[in-house]
Parts: structure tokens; sequence; C-alpha cells
């Protein structure tokens, strides 16, 4: 299938490691990124969460970076917000030497104020100290003091002061504050339609153009789907934990709104997805299964 988009440049597409299931051992954390270094996948990421049965984003991924050697290692995303801003640029420095430049950082606000509670992480301002927290990190990777009498923060990592900076945002304000300051846009609508993509691609596009900039923002998109066997209650029961804090009803309602869980609808969403404009698409599994990325590999021949 083609993944050309609208700019007439092939699209990417990467795979998120699981990281919100249980038995999830060593033997399969590795075989997983094996399995994606060695598919026709241009990527491989993961994302944080804190309360819940999640593992920790940064070590799947160091694991993942030294186990792979072609795919790009794309934290998505670090809750900034609940985290120090050096610490955090010093992982991502440490992550990019394990992959020899492979790393590219994505950061958000993230939406649950729990995790915020277990790490003793103000809810306030998070907005605001993102923004603050994005220039640090720039600061440290440019290698400059980050206050007076400071040493420099290390390490020096194979893109320097290069490390695309991406930001998770799909809302007006979000975007138009992350045009300040990032490479591009972490937008997605999960159900891999195409108007939801587009909405959120276009507000970053006109961003990009009312804060003066000239270059156009990296545009990456998302969606949850299953292959896995049973993989429509798979998805349902994926999607059902992953939204219950918002509330039962909207956790039902997405739940039952999930349709990527047969090769053609896969097809028909990452083609959704490519037409929206996308320059990279994260597929996001349901499940620790092989089939995940057997049948996905399969889907993209």
């Amino acid at each position: 299938m083609t993944n050309e988009n609208d700019s007439g440049e092939a699209m990417k597409i990467g795979v998120c490691m699981p990281y919100m299931v249980r038995d999830y051992d060593r033997n399969r954390i590795l075989t997983w990124a094996r399995k994606i270094d060695q598919g026709p996948f241009d990527s491989l990421s993961c994302g944080e969460r804190m309360t819940g049965h999640t593992y920790e984003m940064n070590t799947i991924l160091a694991a993942a970076a030294a186990v792979t050697e072609r795919v790009r290692i794309i934290p998505s995303l670090y809750v900034l917000p609940m985290r120090s801003a050096v610490l955090t640029a010093k992982e991502a420095a440490t992550l990019d030497v394990i992959s020899n430049g492979r790393v590219a950082v994505t950061v958000g606000i993230g939406g649950r104020e729990n995790d915020y509670r277990a790490v003793g992480a103000p809810f306030t301002r998070r907005h605001q100290r993102m923004d603050e927290q994005a220039a640090e990190m720039r600061r440290v990777w440019r290698g400059e003091q980050i206050f007076a009498g400071a040493d420099e923060v290390g390490p020096v990592s194979p893109q320097g002061a290069n490390i695309p900076l991406y930001a998770g945002a799909m809302g007006p304000k979000g975007i138009a504050r992350a045009a300040k300051w990032a490479d591009g846009i972490y937008g997605t609508s999960m159900a891999g339609d195409r108007e939801g993509h587009e909405k959120i691609f276009d507000m970053a596009k006109e961003a990009w153009k009312a804060e003066g900039r000239t270059d156009k923002p990296y545009l990456m998109g998302s969606f949850w789907y299953s292959l896995a066997p049973n993989a429509e209650a798979e998805l349902k029961s994926y999607v059902h934990g992953y939204m219950k804090y918002m509330g039962e009803d909207i956790a039902n309602h997405m739940a039952n709104s999930m349709t990527r869980h047969t090769p053609d609808a896969i097809r028909e969403a990452i083609e959704n997805v490519r037409a929206a404009g996308a320059d990279e698409l994260l597929l996001v599994p349901a499940t620790p299964h092989y089939d995940e990325i057997d049948k996905v590999a399969e889907v993209l021949k």
C-alpha cells in the first residue's frame, strides 16, 4: 500500500511498545523491540503513565534502543510538567547515546491528575510550566549553564542540541503555545479517522504561520488497533481501561466506538491518517501478543 502524504513524501509508520499490560517479561519486551526493528517500520515508541499497572517508559525505551539498530526511538510522551526538565533532558540525551542518535522527544501535559499526585507534582500551571521546561531542556542540550556556578549537564548526545522536540497537543491553545518552541505536533484522533487528524494538523500549520515560522511542523498521528486473537474484545477492553479515568460513560462510549480490529479497517485508518497529511503515524496496539506486530506488518506489504 502507498503511504505518501499530501506533500508527496512517504509517511513513516511506527509501533508503540505495549506498556499498560501485565506479564510483560524481559523476553517479550526485547522480542517486541527486535520485531519492530526488523519489520517494515520506521520508529518505536512508548507512552508514559504513573498510576495503574504500567511499565516505566524510559526504561522500556532504553532496553529497546540497546537491541535495535535502525528505527527511531520516540518517547510519546514525557508528561513534562510532572517531571524535572533537567533530568528529562539528561535521560533523553543518554537515550540518544544508547541509540546512536535515533531519538526524537515528545512532551505533553498528560491528562491524569492522579499521576501528578503520585509523584508530588502540582497539576496547576502545567501548560505554562511545559513552555518553560521545553526551553530549559534546549539549554541543557546546548551545554549551557543552567544556573550560576553550575557544571554542564551531560552527556553530549550524537544529535547534540538538535534532538527533535515535539509537543503532544490537540487543541488550539496548546498548539499555539507549541508553535513557539516545538519542531512538530503529536496530535492524535485515536479512532483512526481522517477528519480528526486533519483538524489538528491544519491548526498546527496555521499556528506555525501565525508565529511567523517558515518551517513546516512535523505532524504525527496515532490510533489504537488490535490484530490479536479476539481482537475486537481486546481493543475495546484496552480502550475502556485507558479512558476509565474520565468516567464510565466516556470509557464505554470510546470503547464501543473502536473499529480498527481487522486488516481492512487498519488499512483504511492508515490511509485516513496519510490523507490528513501526517509525516508519521504511531500505531498503538491493545495487547502484547506478537500478532499485533506480525499481522500489521502483513497489512503494510
